[in-house]
């Protein structure tokens, strides 16, 4: 193929290398990751020796990772993130600077020179935000604490990369004028990367949305990719061009447009350039191990793999108890926070001959991505020797997804103590359920007592079109997590228009976002309940059976107009305040006037008792 384009010829040997060896890997059980990592090194220097030029492939498949991360700051509201300030800052910061110190007494304590020392254990404490976010979401775990701690600390350590490379200029040990200089050029910088990150968030609320309506408008499908591809380029582009992450950019803009309406059709979109660019950046790992330097020096690769990955490993795991991460997920948090990081190829190749000799420099560059091959294949190892041990069901089946198509009219998502009762009322009328619950302890003690409930995440489109959400006529949204419940109700609604969505609602917040969603058969989950334990109340203080049910039903209509009047304002609080201030003193008014008329007719006071039993009450206290 002498005179074929060099992009024909790579394309060719990239995707044949793929499809050849991740199809193989995943029926060995391997995983998809292990198949890209071998295929690249298969084609690499050391293999084949079909792409030489790996760098460029490696900086070019980088972008995989800010796709990757785009698409996860699409599935988090900014509310959500602000919630998320804490473990993000906090357990971030805990886990960077411990697993940092660590290493580097270690390295000070095995004879390297101070400044060697600390450089290589800044780098060594980050971990892979690709092949972790990956393995978190091929497993379900991002919804999970250990899912949710794991990206918070991977999102943390991605801000901290920036200021790690803004150290490594001040340990190569610059003069007193070049010093006072970058101080001047570090203002200047500051300025700028607040700047750029402040426009990001005012185009983002300003200019996006508006440019995305009017794409759409266009009803041109191939154009909105593009805009889609643009956007997540332009700001990786900025970001690069202030010197920060662009994946930190690529999440900004996620976030940004997690409310808006075009977020499923942004992700349906740019999901398979995702996947492909991110397959293309494991391949250039698995091409960039140096095996040279581990034919030259085995035990010293091994010591240095093996010494940094056991430290990270013995912090995280006390990091991770320090959490209170349930004992079963400590195993695969632990793990893949273990292993070295794409961020540490940058700061390793940025410190220079000033800061790391380059023979020390190639030793940790190959020791990192030794890391990012071992880390999948102790997953394999993980999940079949120490996993069923941690298993509450005491090495009991793995439950697999739901994979044979249902047709029952009837599904109901989430099968906790609401979804039970909706279940078993339709189920004692002898109508056919399909239930979906992704907790595999709940789903696997039901089947003990011979419920019929299914293995799976319903937020996942594909696992609701085999549910038989397709031809249901009733979907049942009964989980209790309100970011899952309102994702279920985006899906069916867009997906599955031809189901009435029958919703719980954790409080009147999640009601009223509901209702911004078009459901309008929505229960409270405790509010029947306790409506009839203040009946049960009022009867144990002497009211009549039939006023205290009365009373209810009174309060029962008014809350619910109550509600009706707050929903226009629920998103400015200081009228919603307003608004459910008013109609408590309202209904207080009323509620008085009538306990008035009451006892005007029966001579009995709020206590149940009768004047007389009030003096003789009375009598006794003095």
């Amino acid at each position: 193929m002498e005179h074929a384009p060099a992009w024909l010829t790579s394309s060719l040997i990239y995707l044949g290398a793929a499809v050849l060896v991740v199809p193989l890997s995943k029926a060995l059980g391997l995983g998809s990751i292990i198949g890209y990592l071998v295929a690249g090194i298969a084609i690499g220097p050391w293999g084949l020796g079909l792409v030489s030029s790996v760098e460029e492939v490696l900086h070019f498949a980088e972008f995989g990772v800010v796709l990757m991360l785009f698409l996860v700051g699409l599935e988090l509201e900014p509310k959500r993130l602000w919630n998320l300030r804490r473990p993000i800052f906090g357990w971030g910061t805990a886990q960077v600077l411990s697993c940092a110190a660590v290493l580097f007494a270690v390295g000070w304590a095995a004879g390297a020179e101070w400044r060697v020392a600390l450089v290589a254990a800044l780098g060594l404490a980050l971990s892979s935000t690709a092949i972790a976010l990956q393995v978190f979401g091929e497993r379900n775990l991002l919804r999970t604490p250990s899912g949710q701690a794991g990206f918070s600390i991977l999102l943390f350590q991605d801000v901290a990369a920036i200021p790690i490379l803004a150290l490594l200029p001040l340990l190569a040990g610059a003069t007193a004028a070049e010093q006072s200089l970058s101080g001047l050029d570090r203002t200047l910088e500051g300025l700028k990367i607040v700047g750029v990150i402040a426009g990001i968030i005012l185009g983002g609320r300003l200019a996006l949305r508006p440019l995305l309506r009017w794409i759409a408008r266009s009803e041109t499908p191939e154009i909105f990719t593009a805009t889609a591809l643009l956007l997540v380029v332009a700001i990786a582009a900025l970001m690069q061009f202030v010197g920060l992450s662009m994946a930190l950019g690529a999440f900004l803009a996620g976030v940004l447009l997690a409310e808006s309406e075009y977020r499923r059709e942004l992700e349906t979109d740019i999901e398979p350039f995702k996947g492909l660019l991110l397959g293309l950046f494991f391949i250039a790992v698995g091409m960039s191990i140096n095996f040279g330097v581990l034919i030259a020096s085995p035990w010293l690769m091994a010591m240095l793999v093996v010494g940094f990955m056991a430290v990270k490993l013995a912090v995280i795991y006390a990091l991770a108890k320090a959490m209170g991460l349930a004992y079963q997920e400590r195993p695969v948090f632990t793990l893949l926070l273990a292993q070295g990081g794409e961020f540490a190829f940058v700061v390793f190749q940025a410190a220079g001959p000033d800061v790391l000799p380059p023979e020390i420099t190639s030793l940790l560059i190959g020791a990192v991505a030794l890391s990012m091959l071992l880390s999948p294949l102790l997953l394999v190892l993980l999940d079949k020797f120490v996993l069923p041990r941690y298993s509450r069901g005491n090495g009991g089946p793995q439950l697999e997804e739901i994979s044979e198509q249902q047709d029952a009219k009837v599904l109901i998502c989430g099968f906790g103590r609401y979804g039970q009762i909706v279940g078993r009322m339709l189920m004692s009328q002898g109508l056919r359920v399909t239930v979906l619950d992704h907790d595999a302890d709940t789903v696997e003690g039901l089947r003990q007592f011979g419920f019929r409930v299914f293995y799976g995440d319903a937020t996942r489109l594909d696992l609701l079109r085999t549910a038989g959400a397709g031809t249901a006529k009733a979907i049942v949204v009964a989980v209790d997590d309100i970011e899952q419940s309102l994702e279920i109700v985006d899906l069916v609604k867009e997906h599955f228009p031809q189901a009435r969505i029958i919703a719980r609602a954790r409080n009147v917040n999640h009601l009223f976002q509901l209702r911004d969603r078009g459901v309008t058969e929505v229960e409270r989950e405790v509010f029947e309940s306790s409506l009839r334990s203040a009946r049960s109340a009022l009867e144990a203080l002497g009211w009549p059976a039939h006023e205290a049910r009365e009373t209810a039903l009174r309060f029962r209509r008014r809350n619910i107009l109550l509600s009706d009047e707050m929903y226009p304002h629920y998103k400015d609080r200081a009228k919603l305040i307003a608004a459910s201030k008013a109609g408590r003193q309202q209904f207080q008014e009323q509620m008085a006037r009538e306990r008035e008329e009451r006892q005007r007719r029966s001579g009995r006071g709020w206590d149940g008792l009768g004047d007389e039993e009030h003096r003789v009450k009375e009598e006794a206290d003095a």
